[in-house]
């Protein structure tokens, strides 16, 4: 293949054209041209496509130059310019097989975004990837740092990253064009032609490398960022998360070696607390090598927010700085959301939650998560939940929420107190229509994610652990009233599933909201409610003193409701603490008052309590009129459930196996339509115990077996059914 140089001036010289001449012709200097000429200079597209036409040479003199370039390049094997991943690159198999097909995809898919979270392990996975299939670029691969999110450091200019990569690609100093402009369209010339795989890694924007990404080559441009670059319409992108478990737990104890944890619980717990973050796992491996922590202790200060990302860093690494990086690039307005996310007492945010914290409404929400998820800060999710990462979250408590105003942070508490309070009523309203709940002065939402009772339910089954939260932290910012109301409110959720211990957690922290209100009516109610999670839970001692602190607070109050309502529920732990002569006394006058008032939800509790009462004095006839009473009034499906089954232990006790068994399959059926698992067990136990009394036993323990699946506690000393199973299986039945 002829030299271009040469075939140059032979062309110019056949056709009598001067240097002088050919200079005019395509705006070089005859210098310039001289040194082309003599093989002194090395040519660029430009100039070649200009001496083309200028000697009308057909496209000849053009293809001299790309050949030329391609084949000295691939003789030299091409630039291999990729860095050393390390040795301890674990997991991200499944990654690194997508990422090496797309890098291999049809050439329509040249640039790839790889975006994640600051210590992702971003830069190691498409340096993995990249080593993978350099094989097929033929020539070279190159590795480009824009510092774009590099502590301490200044990002390079888009000019300044089209200077370095062009001196990369052995452009000469003189060739270089002094605009960006001029440098972009070099750029492009020179990866026209050639198949390269650029790493341009550490990018914040897509400005920084929109003139190297837009040229048309068959090279690839593999990018990593913390950010997602949506403004790179025709990249591809890829986002990374953080390890899975055991790999993260691998990477512990690859890196740590043999200083690694012993204890595979306390290792895997320490990488819990690093959230899985592969830089944050490195940081803790690297403390265990250098001694002086125990694997406990260590654990322990990572388990604690307040010391947790201090324990994240050493002298060239930490989390909270790469954290920071990020965070002092966004604008007020998304530092100040990410800050107050930092409020809600769950990881993951509602987007009704975060416009209530904001104080802002849909649109301008949506804009500033839609920013903060394109940042990797937050992820924003088909469900309309807004996200922080564990550490990340840690951070905006710590570095972010201090930076926010204390009337603000304040404020959108309130805010986010007031709104979830709402939103509970009005699941509340759906799963339960009949049900008292005191009046919280709050407008409906105007937006809520459910629309049934089946659909409430599900909500609150998700959402309790966060609303019991929203209990603690309105006490704790003196929102005494929304802190009560929320408990109560909560209260036949807890019951319906028989969560016992957040039932009385928050309403512990209410009876203290509303005795530091001055509220004795409200104090009543929570006392009340305190009493029947004593009772649910098989202490009926403690409950008859909630009960009749409550009645001192109705009294008090003058508040005839609650009294009779306290009551009722007195009459209930006495019951079970087999004073059922009392508390038959004490039902049938609480029985009065509801007919009296027109309590038709409460009729049918108390027409329950009655037949329960009836039973255990061995007054059947009484106690079958009362429960089935209770059924016709029964108002909700699980409430039918309970009839049924309360039906059914008449029944039972007055030895109608017959009648009992078909009660209890009725209540099974009606339990299962309710979704109420504890009263279809309860159905299934007295199934089981009445072919125990026909003396079938394999029947009997099939049923038991089926109850016992389920995922609720009979307790024996509020459960007659759960108190025969439990005598029959000692044997003194």
């Amino acid at each position: 293949m002829p030299d271009f140089g040469a075939e140059l001036k032979r062309r110019r010289t056949s056709v009598g054209m001067s240097l002088t001449g050919l200079a005019a012709s395509v705006h070089f200097t005859k210098g310039y041209l001289s040194k082309v000429e003599n093989g002194k200079v090395r040519v660029n597209r430009d100039l070649a496509k200009a001496c083309d036409q200028a000697l009308n040479a057909g496209g000849e003199l053009l293809a001299l130059v790309a050949e030329s370039t391609l084949t000295a390049r691939r003789r030299a094997g091409g630039i291999a310019g990729l860095p050393d991943i390390g040795r301890y690159f674990v997991g991200r198999e499944t990654e690194l097989k997508a990422l090496s097909a797309l890098l291999l995809g049809p050439d329509d898919a040249r640039v790839g975004v790889v975006h994640g979270m600051a210590g992702a392990g971003k830069t190691a996975l498409v340096v993995a990837a990249a080593r993978q299939v350099m094989g097929t670029f033929p020539d070279g691969c190159l590795f480009f740092d824009l510092r774009g999110h590099t502590p301490g450091a200044v990002e390079l200019s888009p000019g300044d990253a089209l200077h370095r990569l062009l001196r990369l690609l052995d452009v000469s100093a003189d060739q270089l064009a002094a605009d960006e402009d001029g440098l972009a369209n070099l750029v492009r010339d020179q990866l026209r032609g050639r198949r390269m795989l650029l790493v341009l890694d550490n990018v914040r924007s897509a400005e920084q490398i929109r003139a190297i990404a837009g040229g048309e080559t068959p090279s690839r441009i593999l990018v990593t960022s913390r950010g997602r670059l949506p403004a790179l319409d025709d990249a591809w992108h890829f986002p990374v998360g953080v390890l899975p478990l055991d790999d993260a737990v691998h990477l512990l104890r690859s890196v740590a070696g043999d200083h690694a944890p012993a204890d595979d619980e306390v290792a895997t717990e320490i990488v819990r607390c690093c959230g899985q973050l592969p830089l944050a796992v490195r940081i803790v491996a690297a403390r265990f090598i250098a001694g002086g922590w125990t694997a406990t202790k260590l654990r322990d200060r990572l388990a604690d927010e307040t010391t947790r990302l201090g324990a994240l860093e050493d002298d060239e690494r930490s989390v909270a700085s790469a954290f920071a990086v990020s965070y002092e690039a966004l604008p007020g307005d998304q530092r100040r959301l990410l800050g107050l996310l930092a409020l809600h007492p769950a990881a993951a945010a509602e987007t009704g939650a975060v416009e209530a914290l904001a104080g802002l409404g849909p649109g301008e929400a949506d804009r500033l998560v839609d920013r903060l998820h394109d940042a990797n800060l937050v992820v924003r999710d088909e469900r309309g939940y807004v996200e922080l990462h564990d550490l990340m979250r840690t951070f905006a408590a710590k570095h972010a929420l201090p930076r926010v105003e204390p009337e603000d942070s304040d404020a959108a508490v309130r805010r986010l107190v007031e709104h979830l309070v709402a939103m509970t009523v009005a699941a509340d309203e759906l799963v339960e229509p009949y049900r008292f709940r005191p009046d919280t002065g709050l407008p409906a939402p105007s937006a809520v994610p459910f629309s049934d009772a089946d659909s409430a339910l599900a909500w609150l089954g998700v959402q309790w652990p966060t609303l019991a939260d929203i209990v603690d932290s309105a006490a704790r910012h003196q929102l005494h009233d929304r802190c009560w109301q929320l408990a109560f409110v909560l209260r036949a959720f807890f019951f319906r599933e028989k969560l016992f211990e957040p039932w009385i957690r928050t309403h512990e922290r209410a009876l203290e909201a509303a005795r530091t209100a001055g509220n004795p009516s409200a104090t009543g109610m929570i006392l009340n409610n305190l009493g029947m999670a004593y009772i649910e839970s098989g202490r009926p001692d403690a409950a008859v003193r909630f009960h009749q602190q409550a009645q001192e607070q109705f009294a008090l109050a003058r508040d005839d409701r609650g009294a009779i309502d306290a009551l009722s529920s007195l009459a209930w732990a006495r019951l079970y603490r087999g004073e059922a002569d009392s508390a038959l006394a004490d039902l049938t006058t609480v029985l009065g008052g509801y007919r009296r008032t027109g309590r038709i939800r409460n009729v049918a509790i108390a027409l329950r309590g009655i037949a329960l009462a009836l039973v255990t004095l061995g007054r059947f006839p009484e106690a079958l009129a009362a429960a089935r009473e209770s059924a016709e009034l029964a108002q909700l499906p699980v409430e039918r459930a309970m009839s049924a089954n309360c039906e059914a232990w008449v029944r039972f006790r007055a030895g109608e196996w017959d009648e009992a068994e078909r009660c209890y399959h009725r209540a099974a059926e009606v339990a299962d339509d309710a979704g109420s698992e504890y009263e279809r067990a309860r159905a299934l136990t007295g199934l089981g115990n009445t072919a125990a009394e026909r003396h079938d036993r394999p029947a009997a323990a099939r049923w038991w077996a089926e109850a016992a699946a389920y995922r609720v506690s009979l307790d024996p000393a509020v459960l007659g059914e759960a108190e025969y199973r439990t005598a029959f299986a000692a044997g003194t039945k």
